[in-house]
C-alpha cells in the first residue's frame, strides 16, 4: 500500500484500502459512500474485431494506450449520491441504491461542478471513451468482460433481445440496483447493461494506427454513452459498442460513472 507508484488519496478520501480486485478508496458526501477502483495504466485494443458478430461498423479494432492510472467509481452514480449533491431526484424508476437516470450530458456535468465543490481536491469527471472500455474489458478481449455470451444473470438488458443467437431469456424491463449483479475483474459493477453511461468524448471515427490517451475529437454534435442499458438488445451492451447522442438527450436508461483522473 505504500508503493510510490500508486498516488494514495489521502486528501479526498475518506477510507481506502486493498482487496482481490486492487486497490480502492471512498469520498463521502453528505452521509452518501462512493467507492471508486485504482485503475492502472496499460493497453488495449479497443473496438471490435471484424469477425466479432453482431458488431457495428464504427468499431474499428485499434491498439490505445494509457500512460496515467485512474480511478473510477465501482459502480454508476446511485440516486442516493445524486440526491444528496443535487437535492432532487430525476430517475423514473425510484431507488435509493439504483442508478440515476433520466439524466443528459449537461446534468451531468452541473453534478461534476457541484460535487467537486463539496470535497476537497475531488477533480470528478466523466471517463473518457478509452478510459471506459479498458476498464470495462479489464484485460479481456471478448464481446463481454465475461466471454462470448450472454444473459439476464450477468446483465440487465432487453433478454428478448439476446446475442449472436443465444436462448430467450428474462427481461426485467427497468433498472436494478447498482450492485445487484457481480462485478467484473477489476471490481466494477455492471459496466455492461442497466444503464448506458455518458463519457467525455464528442462522438466520431477513430483514427487510424495506434493512439495514446485518446480525448476524442476536438469538437462535434454528438456525445458517447457506453455499456447499453435495461433497454437494449444484446449487441449494445457489448464492451465495444458505442452509442451517440445529443448533449440534452435524456432517456430512463442513461446514467453516468465518476472518474478522477491523475
Amino acid at each position: 500500500m505504500k508503493n510510490p507508484a500508486i498516488p494514495l488519496p489521502y486528501s479526498w478520501s475518506t477510507a481506502w484500502g486493498e482487496d482481490k480486485y486492487g486497490i480502492w478508496a471512498e469520498f463521502q458526501i453528505h452521509g452518501v459512500v462512493q467507492r471508486l477502483r485504482w485503475i492502472k495504466p496499460g493497453v488495449f485494443l479497443m473496438g471490435s474485431p471484424p469477425n466479432e458478430p453482431e458488431r457495428f461498423d464504427d468499431e474499428t479494432q485499434h491498439e490505445v494506450e494509457l500512460t496515467k492510472g485512474f480511478w473510477l467509481a465501482d459502480t454508476t452514480c446511485a440516486q442516493e449520491l445524486w440526491q444528496a449533491v443535487m437535492g432532487k431526484n430525476p430517475s423514473g424508476f425510484k431507488g435509493a441504491k439504483r442508478p440515476v437516470e433520466y439524466v443528459n450530458y449537461e446534468d451531468c456535468q452541473k453534478f461534476l461542478v457541484k460535487v467537486n465543490s463539496l470535497a476537497r481536491d475531488l477533480d470528478l469527471r466523466l471517463p473518457t471513451e478509452a478510459q471506459w472500455e479498458y476498464a470495462c474489458r479489464a484485460g479481456t478481449e471478448t464481446p463481454f468482460w465475461f466471454g462470448y455470451t450472454i444473459n439476464t444473470r450477468q446483465v440487465n438488458y432487453d433478454g428478448f433481445s439476446p446475442y449472436n443467437g443465444g436462448e430467450f431469456d428474462l427481461s426485467w424491463q427497468e433498472t436494478m440496483e447498482v450492485k445487484a449483479l457481480p462485478p467484473n475483474g477489476w471490481g466494477l459493477y455492471q459496466m455492461h447493461g442497466n444503464v448506458r453511461e455518458w463519457c467525455s468524448d464528442w462522438y466520431g471515427p477513430y483514427e487510424g494506427g495506434k493512439m495514446i490517451d485518446p480525448r476524442g475529437p476536438s469538437g462535434g454534435s454528438l456525445r458517447v454513452l457506453r455499456g447499453g442499458s435495461w433497454f437494449s438488445r444484446g449487441r449494445g451492451c457489448r464492451s465495444a459498442a458505442r452509442l451517440a447522442r445529443t448533449k440534452n438527450t435524456r432517456e430512463d436508461n442513461y446514467g453516468f460513472r465518476l472518474c478522477r483522473a491523475q
